[in-house]
């Protein structure tokens, strides 16, 4: 992939933020219309294979979306080298495939809440990762305040008593994994746009990775119990959401400092808590406050100039 040059929109200060911000939002407002998709397609938290097959579906459609935009905007398809596709097979199968495994089974298991706030792990362990795998990231005591504040955050949604939520190993345990994923997968990502156009590799892995879903979730016995009209709408805002965020947001990491689109993602746990709270009526904790609150400032400590 050929690099951006300064003139390039997805470097420009104010578009970066804007389109950061749109996507942040969108992930944000995800948690909320997946649980009211699980009620309008009468999936229960036992049904994995259904579970699997309802984020298939979402995933494959925004995939095969983003390639047609691609394709008619006559992006480049060429792959580098034939080796080149066990590496995009690779991201296929980490940014969409066991990513969405463990968020959509995680979100069955758990408050919509509490999962937005949980999910903010991943950016701290984009952190981590990077300075322990490349040298042009090195810990500094800035990042290293940041995490400890940023977990300080996770675990206090462990605080009170049992009937304020705890940890529990098919929702939060899922939830974590899901994060580890998507952490390991923005790592990958700058890999992929050495290989291919990344808005191209966006859309291999939303439709590879989705139909990878599909296939497991028919294999486990995956069905749609119940369709109607309003689990459709969902649905849709579902796809828009991964088309819109996916591409923005793995567009902006090839142009841009990781830390620089990253600190945007503070917003996806308060977004998502929020509007949680809202559409599904959940219980709103006050640890859900402090939680938020220091996940939202251990990413701004991380991300800040210095």
């Amino acid at each position: 992939m050929k690099s951006e040059n300064k003139s390039s929109i997805f470097q420009r200060p104010l578009w970066v933020a804007a389109f950061a911000l749109t996507a942040a939002i969108a992930w944000g407002f995800a948690y909320p219309l997946i649980k009211l998709g699980y009620a309008e397609f009468g999936i229960t938290p036992v049904m994995t294979g259904s579970k699997m097959l309802f984020a298939g579906i979402r995933f494959t459609i925004a995939g095969l979306l983003v390639l047609v935009m691609a394709l008619s905007t006559h992006k480049d398809f060429h792959v580098r080298r034939c080796t080149d596709w066990w590496y995009i097979l690779l991201f296929c199968l980490v940014n969409t495939t066991l990513h969405y495994t463990f968020f959509y089974i995680g979100l069955s298991h758990s408050e919509g809440s509490r999962a937005a706030i949980l999910n903010s792990l991943s950016v701290f362990s984009v952190v981590i990762m990077a300075c322990a795998f490349f040298k042009s990231d090195r810990m500094t005591l800035r990042k290293a305040v940041g995490c400890v504040v940023g977990f300080a955050g996770i675990l206090s949604l462990n605080l009170g008593g049992a009937d304020s939520g705890q940890f529990t190993w098919l929702g939060d345990g899922m939830i974590i994994l899901n994060a580890l994923c998507g952490a390991t997968a923005s790592l990958l990502i700058r890999g992929l746009g050495h290989r291919l156009n990344v808005f191209v590799g966006t859309g291999y892995s939303l439709a590879i990775g989705g139909a990878v879903l599909v296939v497991c979730g028919l294999i486990f016995g995956g069905t749609l119990p119940r369709v109607s009209p309003l689990g459709l709408l969902w649905l849709f805002l579902l796809i828009c959401i991964s088309t819109l965020g996916f591409t923005l947001y793995n567009k902006l990491l090839t142009c841009n400092p990781i830390g620089k689109v990253a600190i945007y993602n503070s917003l996806i746990p308060v977004v998502g808590a929020i509007s949680s709270c809202l559409c599904l009526h959940e219980t709103f904790y006050w640890k859900y406050v402090l939680a938020g609150t220091l996940a939202t400032a251990g990413i701004y400590i991380i991300n800040k100039g210095k």
